[in-house]
């Protein structure tokens, strides 16, 4: 989440007299990740989100997203349902932006990732499949493999500004991942939702200090794509220690988690480790490109891309799945 487009308090409140959600009392802007607009909104009614949307997000795909999230909420996913006004309809304009308020999720993000974590999380990545397999719709992966090359182009006038020999690095990265890239068919495809990072799961705790996953959030980047493909997000975004180590601890406890839901297939299995580092060039690619490309002044959070560049190797150099933890 972010702020890239400020709303004043005489513009929320007109936005807001199209709901029957109540008076505004209080509104702040959300500074963390780095796609759109978000706000934190209090009403006399509750808590809600506001999103504006900008950057990548094609506004003609927002119909999908927001029918995505009504969907899963309807089967039992702890996800954002966004809110109609008082018309029927969910999506609106706000300062000049598409924009859509949605419900508020209880709950806090793990700063620190325990293997405690991970089994939840792995159920729920493999609720959510399972509750998007009646979807009918589908959207194209934006970010998929086909992206890549072109995104890797956009990132050569100052790549190698950011470590010197970058491009030359991802460049040879690309071409084999490309290669070796499952054929359409290959493995099973469904509803994923493709940037499931700790800071878009939320997570509530017992007395005993047990967390349970309270809320999945953030499906701007959800499509329609290889299952394991999301998996394989998630090992990238959640198994690895501060110093860039790999965590096989929480990769088997998510793992675990995933497969008492959904046990994976033998091809899901094989191809886990070039899935891992297709998901690590991806999101290397638009991390570099966002470092190099944030405007000046913008309340976002910058995320760094050489992060990506040891966990692209770490997979580079896994012999099999046994080195992910299955």
């Amino acid at each position: 989440m972010a702020v890239y487009t400020e709303v004043g308090d005489e513009a929320l409140r007109e936005f807001l007299s199209a709901y029957a959600i109540g008076e505004l009392i209080a509104f702040r802007g959300i500074a963390e990740g780095v796609e759109n607009s978000n706000y934190a909104i209090k009403t006399s009614t509750g808590d809600f989100v506001l999103t504006l949307y900008e950057k990548r997000v094609d506004p003609a795909e927002l119909p999908w997203f927001l029918g995505l999230m009504e969907h899963l909420a309807a089967r039992g996913i702890a996800c954002p349902l966004p809110v109609a006004a008082r018309d029927g309809q969910a999506l609106r304009q706000l300062a000049g932006r598409p924009a859509a308020i949605c419900t508020f999720l209880a709950g806090v993000w793990p700063r620190r990732v325990r293997p405690e974590h991970c089994a939840p999380l792995g159920a729920a990545l493999a609720g959510l499949h399972l509750a998007g397999a009646d979807f009918q719709a589908t959207r194209r992966n934006g970010l998929g493999p086909e992206a890549w090359g072109p995104l890797l182009d956009r990132c050569r006038p100052g790549g190698d500004a950011v470590q010197l020999g970058l491009l030359a690095e991802l460049t040879a990265a690309h071409d084999a991942i490309r290669a070796a890239w499952p054929a359409a068919g290959r493995l099973p495809v469904g509803q994923i939702h493709a940037d499931l990072f700790p800071d878009n799961v939320f997570f509530l705790e017992d007395a005993a200090r047990r967390p349970r996953v309270s809320g999945l959030i953030d499906f701007y980047f959800a499509c329609t794509d290889l299952l394991a493909y999301d998996i394989a997000v998630c090992l990238n975004a959640w198994c690895f220690e501060a110093d860039g180590a790999f965590n096989v601890t929480r990769a088997k406890a998510m793992l675990s988690g995933y497969q008492t839901l959904r046990p994976l297939q033998p091809e899901e299995r094989a191809a886990l480790p070039l899935l891992c580092r297709g998901a690590a060039l991806r999101f290397l690619l638009t991390r570099l490109y966002d470092w190099m490309a944030t405007p000046p002044g913008a309340l976002v959070t910058r995320k760094d891309p050489l992060e990506y560049v040891r966990k692209l190797r770490f997979f580079s150099s896994c012999e099999g799945p046994g080195s992910l933890g299955l």
